[in-house]
């Protein structure tokens, strides 16, 4: 019995609204009890109506009840609490906060198991029973448990709406259809669902499809990824590498310098002095004599003056001071220099190097910070002297060279030989075409001269990034849109660009002058005698550094040469 009291305390504290045990215990006016939160949330779903029920017994108060907290039953459920008592677990088939809860249990409401559209109304199972027994409810749709039936529910007529207005484009009633609504489309709500199911399917259809393809590109987009990562990875990897390579090289030839330096040093200083301590030697032997000398000088006894005399007098043989070649500050001059000329080397190779290099990512669609912007472009020179305060040191590139070509005077002349020469393998080497780029690239103001031998030659300017491999004439000088040309035939010129051949007329010569104003967009081919006639000239948009390039056709023997002009 005394377990049963229990029993029957814990039915007494528990909310049925949320099935546990009552927090902030309230008491409506029909006397039943509820957590605070709990009835004021039920509340809050029924006021657009403002009809306020009891969820056990279903009594309605107008207006909105306040709720006062019930100080009895909450001290009640706090000795319950101290006595370690807890509520009766929740029963499954009760409706909780988040369920749809049966519209014809009176006391604690069981959960729904379907709503029907019909009666809008939901039912637990046992209140279900007469529409799968009372033949008119059998016609009724039953659907999943809903929250939402009462926007089934007409606002005007208070009917349910089974029509469409297709005029207007929302549901309605029956009596709407023959009231505001007279004269529009309308439609069954039923035959309007099956119209829009067919729509709804073609929707997914093609949302399907456009899954599937973006499902795709992001597969395609990831392996991008992955590769665009891998490749760069390599590249830094690699470019580390070479780096690392690089500067140790420099550190060996830098410890090379400096250890034959201090050799070198070392013999010069052991040199100086034995010779200085041989000097010094002489002088102490010098003194020497000339204090006794000084001393029989003064000799009263002419006897012992002639005999000591002879072996006084007799000196050993001088180091003469003409034989001692001094070179005050000059040491060493030579070293210096060339130290000074491989920095500089160094420093335009990886000028270079980076002009490539960031060309090269340009291409690529990668973000680089851009250069400085070219000055304005000046006036035109005029006169060859004023050419020439544009001219630049140019030589050839040894990877670029066809392997038919010798280069020679320093990588500035190139000489087309009958046999091939033993180049390493390397990409930017022309495989065909006997012809070669210069290793530096051409910004600015430029000016250079080219000296030809032979038959027939081009002088030409191309983008780094022109084709080396194959047959293809897009490979040659002036047969693409990367590369310009002017063919040399005797007094016979011809400009080439993309496949096009333009006859120019002027003098014969065998020196060709080059001007590059590559901000501006100029290109000028002069014929260079004791005066200088513009051939050729060509105003374009550069989109990249220019090199300076050289092709030698024939016959075997024949040369061209960048000249130097300072």
């Amino acid at each position: 019995m005394a377990q049963r009291g229990v029993q029957l305390d814990k039915d007494r504290i528990s909310c049925v609204i949320c099935t546990d045990t009552l927090k902030d215990p309230v008491t409506v006016p029909c006397g039943h009890s509820y957590c605070k939160s709990c009835i004021e949330t039920h509340w809050d779903g029924e006021g657009r109506r403002r009809v306020y029920s009891c969820p056990q017994c279903g009594k309605t108060f107008r207006p909105r009840p306040v709720l006062e907290k019930n100080t009895m039953l909450a001290a009640l459920v706090e000795e319950l609490m101290k006595t370690g008592l807890q509520a009766a677990p929740a029963d499954p088939c009760y409706a909780g906060p988040e369920d749809v809860a049966c519209d014809l249990c009176t006391g604690r409401k069981r959960k729904a198991s379907n709503s029907c559209l019909q009666c809008l109304a939901s039912y637990c199972e046992e209140h279900l029973q007469p529409h799968y027994e009372v033949t008119p409810l059998k016609k009724h749709a039953l659907v999943e448990p809903s929250k939402t039936l009462q926007e089934n529910l007409c606002s005007r007529h208070d009917e349910v709406m089974k029509m469409f207005c297709r005029s207007d484009q929302q549901s309605i009633c029956y009596l709407c259809s023959v009231d505001q609504h007279k004269g529009h489309d309308t439609v069954s709500a039923a035959a309007e669902r099956t119209e829009r199911q067919r729509e709804l399917e073609g929707s997914r259809a093609n949302i399907q499809q456009r899954i599937q393809d973006r499902e795709k590109d992001v597969e395609l987009l990831q392996q991008e990824l992955e590769a665009i990562n891998g490749s760069a990875d390599k590249a830094v990897e690699h470019s580390e590498k070479m780096f690392t390579e690089l500067i140790r090289l420099v550190e060996k030839r830098r410890s090379d310098v400096k250890q034959q330096l201090r050799s070198q040093q070392q013999t010069e200083v052991s040199g100086v002095k034995e010779l200085q301590e041989k000097l010094e030697q002489e002088i102490t032997e010098l003194k020497r004599k000339d204090a006794e000398l000084h001393k029989l000088s003064h000799t009263q006894d002419h006897v012992h003056f002639l005999h000591h005399y002879p072996s006084l007098s007799a000196l050993s043989p001088s180091t003469h001071s003409s034989s001692i070649k001094t070179r005050p500050l000059t040491y060493f001059e030579d070293v210096t220099k060339a130290v000074s000329q491989v920095r500089e080397k160094l420093q335009d190779a990886l000028r270079e190097g980076w002009t490539n290099i960031s060309h090269t990512l340009t291409e690529g669609d990668v973000l680089l910070p851009q250069p400085e912007p070219e000055p304005e472009p000046g006036p035109e020179p005029k006169t060859r002297a004023e050419f020439l305060e544009y001219s630049c040191d140019i030589t050839l590139d040894p990877n670029t060279a066809n392997t038919q070509l010798l280069l020679s005077e320093g990588n500035r002349k190139a000489t087309l030989m009958d046999k091939h020469q033993p180049y390493p393998d390397h990409p930017d080497r022309f495989e065909i075409h006997c012809q070669v780029l210069s290793r530096e690239s051409l910004t600015g103001r430029c000016y250079w001269e080219v000296e030809w031998t032979g038959k027939d030659v081009m002088v030409a300017v191309s983008y780094k990034n022109i084709s080396r491999a194959g047959r293809s004439y897009n490979c040659a000088f002036g047969r693409s849109d990367k590369s310009w040309g002017l063919y040399c035939f005797g007094n016979i010129y011809n400009f080439w660009y993309n496949k096009d051949s333009t006859p120019v007329s002027g003098p014969q010569s065998s020196r060709v002058g080059v001007y590059l104003d590559h901000g501006a967009g100029v290109l000028s081919f002069y014929s260079v005698s004791e005066t200088m006639t513009l051939l050729h000239r060509v105003q374009t948009t550069f989109t990249q550094p220019l090199h300076a390039g050289l092709r030698i056709y024939r016959p075997y023997g024949s040369t061209a040469e960048f000249v130097k002009l300072k």
